[in-house]
């Protein structure tokens, strides 16, 4: 490729309105951060799963599954609730090496439940509906959920840790705390509904996330100061530095795969392999898994995906199912060792040491990779919702 197209190409990734959204939600993110906004959806899921077996452990689950239509990110999901709920499962009697396991294993929900970034990233590469993308995500979402839950269950009663509530919240106790949650609730499911209804743009809700969450923070639950402007910036502009870098890079490289024919390449490389969809989905799982081992989410579906989705959609595998399998996988990688990009962000935060780590998270893999396998070879699930649209 010439160098001067290399250079062209590079610029005019960044010309684009969709990608506007990222630094807005990324913006979003870090107000309900300090807007009392993350706390409040804490308390809720403290109300809803603290009486059950492994209290802590499962409101960690259930925060990480409200989180995404706040984070956004898995890894800064990983970050905010290493902070929050390892400390305080650590002083319950949980081991460190067990809260840091279900943080990092939690917050890999956190993209697939909209508005997640990567889900957007996708949408743009396959050239999908980001819309249809952020209604995909809820049922692959809620079935990783319920398999963390089950496995925590499982591993809290054979070690005997302790339950938030001695009993069920009552029914008035929920609803006192579901109305005193109701602002921070709404922001994800009116991002849905607004796009849905086409009151705005993805881009838009971004902007009209920031704008709500800073009305809330300031003047519902008051938390919120004009200290906090500069470290919202901050964290703003690296977020959105690091993910806009890695995505117009990206393009590039995408850009020279299709100059040299490389997908087509791949394409009829693996077509001759197989043909078969089911079996292709296998191949294909077993190389997304590899891949987010060793590369960050984002990073690692921006390089595969353009090479693997003309495979898929050959085949007949309707995009956005292949898109929400690509992602559980990528997300997946991101806590198996070696190279786990959020089994790193929780040890760093919470210091545990990598091999503690590595043997508390064996259940939680294996937890997820089945709900992988029910995201891959049951896309009705996946799609019943999409096809409501």
């Amino acid at each position: 490729m010439p160098a001067d197209l290399v250079l062209q190409r590079f610029i005019t990734a960044t010309a684009s309105f969709p990608l506007l959204a990222i630094p807005f939600f990324i913006m979003a993110g870090s107000v309900m951060n300090y807007s009392g906004i993350s706390t409040k959806l804490m308390q809720m899921a403290s109300v809803l799963t603290g009486h059950m077996v492994g209290g802590l452990a499962q409101v960690n689950v259930l925060l990480s599954t409200m989180m995404g239509g706040v984070s956004g990110s898995a890894n800064a999901d990983a970050a905010m609730q290493s902070k929050i709920l390892v400390p305080q499962m650590t002083k319950n009697g949980y081991s460190p090496a067990f809260s840091s396991a279900i943080t990092a294993a939690s917050s890999a929900i956190s993209p697939i439940i909209p508005p997640g970034i990567v889900l957007i990233i996708y949408a743009l590469i396959a050239q999908v509906s980001v819309v249809k993308m952020f209604i995909a995500g809820y049922v692959p979402g809620l079935i990783m959920a319920t398999s963390l839950m089950l496995t925590v269950s499982f591993i809290a009663k054979k070690r005997g840790y302790s339950r938030v509530r001695d009993k069920p919240s009552k029914a008035s106790e929920i609803a006192r705390q579901f109305i005193d949650s109701i602002w921070a609730l709404a922001i994800p499911f009116g991002i849905i509904l607004g796009l849905r209804f086409g009151l705005f743009t993805p881009t838009e809700a971004g902007a009209i996330a920031v704008l709500v969450s800073v009305l809330i923070g300031v003047f519902i639950y008051k938390e919120l100061k004009p200290s906090h402007f500069i470290p919202i910036m901050k964290d703003t502009i690296y977020g959105t530095g690091s993910v806009v870098l890695i995505i117009v890079a990206a393009s590039v490289f995408g850009y020279y795969l299709t100059w040299e024919r490389i997908p087509q390449t791949l394409t009829e490389l693996l077509l001759d392999i197989t043909t078969n969809k089911y079996l292709m989905l296998a191949i294909l799982n077993v190389l997304l898994l590899l891949l987010g081992m060793l590369l960050e989410g984002g990073a690692a579906m921006i390089i595969i995906a353009p090479l693997v989705v003309p495979v898929a959609v050959q085949l007949g595998i309707d995009p956005i199912h292949f898109g929400m399998v690509v992602i559980v996988n990528v997300m997946l990688g991101g806590i198996t060792p070696p190279f786990g990009t959020m089994m790193f962000t929780t040890c760093s935060v919470t210091r545990v040491a990598i091999a503690d780590f590595i043997k508390e998270i064996w259940p939680f893999i294996l937890a997820l990779l089945m709900s992988l396998l029910i995201v891959t070879y049951m896309p009705a699930l996946v799609l019943f919702l999409p096809n409501l649209m």
